[in-house]
C-alpha cells in the first residue's frame, strides 16, 4: 500500500515561501515578503527594509512612526523600500524578465508598487493580508492585472484557522 503524500497546493507553496522572506524584513512598521514566480519557477525574492549599506530602521528610528504618519499615506517619509521594490530590482539586477509573473505578497500593494507591477509586465498579484491603499487595486483593475487575495496567512498563524 502506498502512502499518501501531503504536498502543499502552489499558491499555499508560494505564499509561504513570501511569509519567509517577510521575516528578513527590517522594518518597524509592517514586515512584507514578496515572491516573483513564473511557470512555477521563482524569479526573484524582496522584502521591506533600508537600501543595501545603509543603517536598518532598528538602528535608525522609523520617522513615520515619529511623526505618527498613518498606514498607507506618505510613504516618500519612509527610508525603506518596500518588497516589491525590492524583488523587482532583484530580477532586473541579475537580468531576469518580469514579463508574464505573478507576484506573490504578504500584503496587497500601495499605489506606487502598483504603478511599478503594471510598468514590470507582472499580469497577477497575490496577496494574503490588506493594505489601505484603494488607489492602488483601481490601477491593477485598470491595468488588467489580476489581484486575487489569498487566505490571511499571517491571522492564520496567529489564531490557527484559515480566513
Amino acid at each position: 500500500m502506498k502512502k499518501q503524500i501531503k504536498r502543499p497546493g502552489w499558491d499555499d507553496y508560494f505564499m509561504q515561501l513570501a511569509d519567509l522572506v517577510r521575516k528578513r524584513s527590517t522594518c518597524l512598521r509592517r514586515k512584507v515578503g514578496a515572491i516573483l514566480v513564473k511557470d512555477k519557477r521563482i524569479l526573484a525574492t524582496g522584502y521591506n527594509g533600508a537600501p543595501q549599506g545603509l543603517p536598518h530602521c532598528e538602528s535608525t528610528g522609523c520617522l513615520r512612526e515619529k511623526l505618527r504618519v498613518p498606514s498607507g499615506e506618505r510613504h516618500e517619509l519612509c527610508r525603506g523600500l518596500h518588497a516589491e521594490q525590492n524583488v523587482l530590482l532583484q530580477a532586473a539586477l541579475h537580468g531576469v524578465r518580469s514579463l508574464g509573473s505573478t507576484l506573490y505578497i504578504t500584503h496587497s500593494p500601495c499605489s506606487i508598487c502598483a504603478k511599478m507591477i503594471i510598468n514590470a509586465g507582472i499580469k497577477e498579484v497575490v496577496c494574503a493580508d490588506n493594505y489601505p491603499d484603494k488607489m492602488a487595486e483601481d490601477f491593477l483593475k485598470k491595468a488588467k492585472i489580476k489581484l486575487r487575495k489569498f487566505g490571511n496567512i499571517l491571522a492564520e498563524k496567529k489564531t490557527g484557522r484559515k480566513h
